[in-house]
């Protein structure tokens, strides 16, 4: 699946979210309409830019955003950055201090709310898609090991995560992310 049909899928459901039907069971709906190999071929493409925002500045977004941000808590960060549509997920990849711009952000900081774009569900929508057209007669992970191992075995570098900071110290927070700070951290002291 080529980058460009995977955002088509994301924004298709996107589109056909509603309050009964939350983006990740329509994004599991858009999936569901593939085969297995075109599923796989998302679940590649979603973990390439899922990697792509594994940086110091991304966790440092979703620690103030999230109150704090464990492994497992970043991991649903980058999903829910995934599930805002390419054009968040660009803005926020390219600097994550315009997150401070989006309004789900703004109505979570004003509220004192900590769970703004964190979506774990959508860490697993094609492996629920899989199982869907499947029948649960075949793993999705053991089909996804059998894809991954086909797929060009080179070695990729690793990302370059960016340079680490210390999250707990408001003022280095206030100079690489001033935006977002001011809206999270205003209780706390220059």
């Amino acid at each position: 699946m080529e980058t460009v049909e995977f955002w088509t899928i994301i924004e298709a459901a996107r589109s056909a979210s509603t309050a009964d039907t939350p983006f990740v069971e329509a994004l599991v709906d858009q999936l569901a309409v593939h085969g297995k190999d075109d599923i796989l071929g998302y679940q590649e493409r979603f973990d390439e830019v899922h990697d792509a925002v594994y940086r110091w500045d991304v966790w440092a977004a979703a620690y103030l955003i999230g109150g704090g941000c464990s492994d497992d808590s970043f991991m649903d960060f980058r999903a829910g950055l995934i599930a805002l549509g390419r054009d968040w997920y660009e803005r926020a990849a390219a600097c994550p201090d315009r997150l401070a711009e989006h309004p789900a952000v703004i109505a979570a900081a004003e509220v004192h709310r900590d769970e703004a774009l964190f979506y774990e569900e959508v860490n697993y929508a094609a492996g629920e898609a899989f199982k869907r057209i499947t029948g649960d007669g075949e793993d999705f992970y053991e089909a996804w090991d059998e894809y991954s191992a086909s797929r060009d075995s080179a070695e990729h570098d690793p990302a370059d995560v960016g340079e680490g900071f210390d999250f707990d110290d408001p003022n280095e927070m206030r100079r690489r992310l001033p935006r977002l700070a001011s809206l999270y951290l205003r209780d706390t002291p220059h």
